[in-house]
């Protein structure tokens, strides 16, 4: 598709809808603006804009309609497959300005935030009042709009669910400017399409999201990790299916190996509580009692232990817990100061996640690359990360599309799916349309068409 190209008369009147010093052009978009988390070639926007209310959102898209301008919504760009990426120039709206949290209503437990508020900050300004918020991805410096528009899950979605389970309402902008409701302050909606879901997980290419309702939990007064050290891998992962036959639920499972444990202690400079076993199991428990906790998790310790855990090692101080999860939280940081990195997020049916496992190693012995891997073993989803190792750049790029094209094709036969939470972006397009089939792509193509006729929002990302 063809893009009407900005002129200064065009940067004039963004000038003069916005404050001029929100407008940027040339040298003073700083490159972070060309690029996500994902290691791609950088690409410029032609003008960076910094709406602080709604209604410049509505006036900005209203002039991408008139004069056929790209426009790509961004958060704080710690996205992983290119979603926030200006691959035709045009307008880059950064939502970062709108960053206030409007409302929390204690009595009905929910909270109005604008899109650019960040996680971290919002997640503790909501556990000063009691209360908590459960969705927990990785990148606490991303926005709530950021995880909205991919459907951010993290470690205690196995038991509390993801980003799209405490959405309630929203209100957003369309393409030409009109600004729509969705949802609300209601736990319960059967009043037509859920459009609310279709905006939550479609990555800014549907609409722009300027205010979002978000639901709140009491906060659990007390919790316990463990961490399980195994032998090796495939027992710590075979040991999650029995964990969770036996009826427990822990608030977060994860699985990890020691190479990535050791880039964490590197990268953070401070020592792990134990990084001498190949491989380990990362479990939490949330609670109100001691009593409920202690019986839990000694349940679980059992089954570990029965599934050939060396140890359980029980962390029930604030301090040692913050010292695991802050840990367990710097991985992928970590590994990119390893190496370059390209990732891999599938999701398969939790019981197969060892088989899944497994074919990565024999992928990267019978590639002679390293690909290590982490996730979340409770809920299915697995990050698998291929390291670059000082390969030339077309040798690095013939692995890539080798070692994906491959573990995509086995999620696929395993019955998962292309993306567990970090979304499509642009990187993951060719694998979404081999895994769906005609129907599915024309219904969302279809989708596409109804909000974005001339597909001036996030152009070329998840559906092409």
């Amino acid at each position: 598709m063809r893009y009407e190209k900005l002129t200064p008369t065009h940067i004039d009147s963004l000038r003069a809808i916005l404050d001029p010093a929100r407008v940027h052009v040339g040298e003073a978009i700083s490159e972070d603006y060309s690029h996500d988390e994902l290691a791609y070639d950088r690409l410029y926007p032609d003008v960076l804009v910094e709406p602080i209310s709604t209604m410049e959102v509505a006036q900005v898209l209203r002039f991408s309609y008139q004069h056929h301008i790209p426009i790509v919504p961004r958060g704080t760009g710690t996205g992983l497959c290119g979603g926030a990426v200006a691959l035709h120039g045009g307008i880059m709206l950064s939502m970062a300005r709108m960053n206030r949290i409007l409302e929390i209503d204690q009595d009905n437990r929910m909270a109005v935030v604008e899109p650019g508020v960040i996680l971290l900050e919002f997640q503790k300004t909501v556990e000063e009042m009691g209360l908590f918020y459960p969705p927990d991805p990785g990148e606490k410096s991303a926005t709530l709009g950021g995880n909205v528009m991919t459907n951010a899950g993290g470690m205690r979605a196995v038991r509390y669910g993801v980003t799209r389970d405490y959405v309630l309402g929203m209100e957003a902008v369309i393409p030409g400017g009109e600004i729509i409701h969705l949802g609300g302050k209601v736990l319960k909606n059967s009043s037509g399409y859920s459009l609310k879901d279709l905006l939550i997980g479609s990555e800014g290419t549907l609409a722009v999201v300027t205010k979002l309702i978000l639901k709140l939990l009491p906060r659990p007064l007390r919790q316990v990790s463990l961490l399980v050290p195994f032998p090796d891998l495939d027992q710590a992962i075979d040991a999650v299916p029995r964990i969770m036959g036996a009826s427990i639920i822990p608030t977060a499972i994860e699985f990890m190996q020691r190479e990535v444990i050791q880039a964490a202690e590197k990268y953070l400079g401070k020592p792990f509580p134990d990084s001498s076993a190949p491989a380990y199991l990362l479990l939490a428990f949330y609670g109100n009692s001691i009593e409920e906790l202690t019986a839990v998790h000694h349940q679980a310790a059992h089954v570990c232990l029965a599934s050939g855990a060396l140890d359980v090692l029980i962390a029930d101080t604030q301090e040692r817990q913050e010292m695991i999860w802050e840990a367990r939280g710097a991985f992928l940081e970590a590994l990119k100061g390893m190496s370059e990195i390209d990732e891999v997020d599938v999701v398969v049916p939790p019981a197969k996640v060892a088989q899944f496992i497994k074919f990565t190693r024999a992928i990267a012995q019978d590639l002679g690359a390293r690909i290590l891997s982490f996730g979340h073993a409770g809920d299915g989803n697995i990050h698998v990360y291929i390291l670059r190792d000082g390969r030339p750049q077309d040798e690095w790029r013939i692995l890539l599309g080798e070692a994906m094209d491959r573990m995509y094709r086995e999620a696929r036969d395993l019955e998962g799916q292309v993306s567990g939470e970090h979304g499509i972006g642009l990187a993951k397009i060719p694998y979404l349309q081999a895994s769906l089939g005609d129907a599915e792509l024309h219904l969302l193509r279809g989708i596409k068409q109804v909000f974005d006729p001339k597909g001036l929002l996030n152009p070329g990302k998840v559906v092409g």
